[in-house]
């Protein structure tokens, strides 16, 4: 119990070195601020799952003190020196200690052993930088998320901070296109809420009134027998209204389980990506089911789908089957 009250304490800690430099510096960006909560808690939340012990004991005496775990695992990797995970491992738990700088130390190692091919080493040593310069982005890190997304486009981590450092240079377009294709992964409502409030901004984009959301598409969704053997009844399914002369970005998404399968589904305005282009504003829409097997709705090969368009105009409905794969 000690150890979990600890490891909460230092999570609290190291979400503050980061969060409070930002809200210091720019407290007109709260999108910013809230995001890095909630990105800091999913990465270092993973603190016990590299470094506790299930098995462990509760009970006076039974739980070994936080640093003490850490100075054993920096000492076993002086006579393991090529264990990427354990630098990993290493960086991570620095971090949440506060000690940035010899996190930054060892996911350099990590790197050096990966021969900088891992997106998520990457993003966590671009973290550890930010962090050792109370927050700023500088521009190393930005090197890093950059050359994250050239070896994975969809890293939610490398997308945000990428994104918000082309804010930071001017470039808000680029800047909102990150962001935007941040927001189709599977982001939480609170985040994506404030995600999108920021691209608005910089896109200039003001949102309708919710009186004239009206607009909505019916759409019936079924997966073909022979495909169901292919996915795990928890695969996420995207449901996807595109322009068909500019897929990107969707105009409305939504998303179900395989399980819940065959659905009728209503897309309607309230769906919308962006404020602003709804999608009662598209007389012929694109509509795509896409059962993904990475979980993102960008299309994967191995993912299954179906398509179809609809002419609004005339009809509000639309019949997809899945039953394609992506090659």
């Amino acid at each position: 119990m000690m150890l979990w009250m600890a490891i909460s304490a230092l999570l609290l800690l190291a979400i503050a070195f980061v969060a409070w430099p930002l809200f210091r510096d720019r407290r007109r960006l709260t999108t910013l601020l809230a995001a890095v909560c909630v990105f800091m808690v999913a990465t270092a939340g993973g603190l016990y799952y590299f470094i506790g012990s299930p098995g462990v004991p509760s009970g006076a005496g039974s739980t070994p003190d936080v640093s003490e775990m850490v100075s054993s695992l920096a000492d076993r990797l002086k006579d393991n020196p090529d264990d990427v995970d354990g630098w990993i491992m290493l960086g991570r738990s620095y971090q949440t200690l506060g000690q940035f700088d010899d996190a930054v130390s060892a996911f350099e190692s990590a790197i050096a052993l990966e021969e900088g091919r891992n997106p998520q080493t990457l993003v966590a040593l671009g973290l550890a930088l930010m962090a050792q310069q109370n927050g700023q982005v500088g521009d190393r890190a930005v090197r890093l998320f950059e050359n994250a997304l050239a070896l994975d486009p969809n890293n939610p981590n490398a997308l945000f901070y990428a994104g918000g450092a082309a804010a930071q240079r001017g470039n808000t377009a680029l800047a909102a296109d990150r962001w935007e294709i941040l927001m189709g992964l599977n982001t939480p409502p609170e985040v994506r809420e404030l995600l999108q409030n920021k691209i608005n901004e910089w896109r200039g984009i003001s949102a309708p009134p919710v009186e004239q959301l009206s607009a909505s598409l019916i759409v019936r969704v079924s997966v073909a027998e022979s495909v169901s053997d292919f996915l795990a009844p928890d695969t996420t399914v995207f449901v996807i209204a595109r322009d068909p002369a500019q897929p990107s970005p969707p105009i409305a998404v939504t998303r179900r389980r395989l399980s819940e399968l065959p659905a009728t589904i209503e897309l309607s305005d309230r769906d919308a990506m962006i404020p602003g282009r709804p999608l009662s504003g598209f007389g012929s829409v694109e509509v795509v089911a896409r059962a993904s097997v990475s979980g993102t709705p960008a299309a994967q090969a191995g993912d299954w789908f179906g398509s179809g368009v609809v002419d609004q105009s005339s009809s509000g409905e639309i019949d997809l089957v899945i039953d394609q794969i992506v090659p």
